[in-house]
Order: C-alpha cells, then sequence, then structure tokens
C-alpha cells in the first residue's frame, strides 16, 4: 500500500521530465525547474529538487552537472523522454495521463 507522500513524490517526478521534455534542449537548472513546479502546486525547496535530480539521474533518466560553483543542470537522456511521454514505465514515477 503507497502513502500519500509516495503519490506526491512520484507526480513531482513525472512533472520534472514532462517540464524538461518540454524544454528545447531538454535541458534546465533547478532554480527554473523550482519555479515552474511551483506552478503545477508543488512548493518545494531547492534541495528536494536537487534530491530528486538526483534520485533521476540514478535511474538514467535525466544528467546532472554543476555550473559556477553550484547550480544543478539537469538534461533528459532518451530513456527520460520515453518517460515523460508515457511509452516506458519506470517504478517511482508516475505516468503521465495522455
Amino acid at each position: 500500500m503507497q502513502h500519500y507522500v509516495d503519490y506526491v513524490s512520484e507526480n513531482r517526478r513525472c512533472c520534472i521530465l514532462r517540464l524538461l521534455e518540454a524544454q528545447s534542449e531538454y535541458s534546465a537548472n533547478e532554480s527554473v525547474l523550482q519555479m515552474a513546479l511551483q506552478q503545477f502546486g508543488f512548493s518545494e525547496s531547492r534541495d528536494k529538487v536537487r534530491t530528486d535530480l538526483h534520485w533521476l539521474a540514478e535511474q538514467e533518466l535525466l544528467e546532472t552537472h554543476i555550473v559556477g560553483e553550484h547550480i544543478v543542470v539537469a538534461k533528459l537522456t532518451t530513456r527520460g523522454v520515453d518517460v515523460a511521454k508515457g511509452r516506458t514505465v519506470v517504478p517511482g514515477v508516475q505516468r503521465p495521463n495522455p
């Protein structure tokens, strides 16, 4: 049985992938993603967004790198695009609605 916090985490991760998929180069920094997530009802700290980005990178759905001294930039992988479009299912990420 899943808990509410798991549903929220899965939905937020799906939202991150879909936000990146909508970008021309499938890339954005953590600050932009944090602001965009607020538009979808997620009031998360930058630390929480960064944690999700690292988790998604461990699942090989995106790659991260540091710009400047400490800004994380995320870029979708091909697998991440497939998950964002609902063509691939990954436990821990909600499947997007059509």
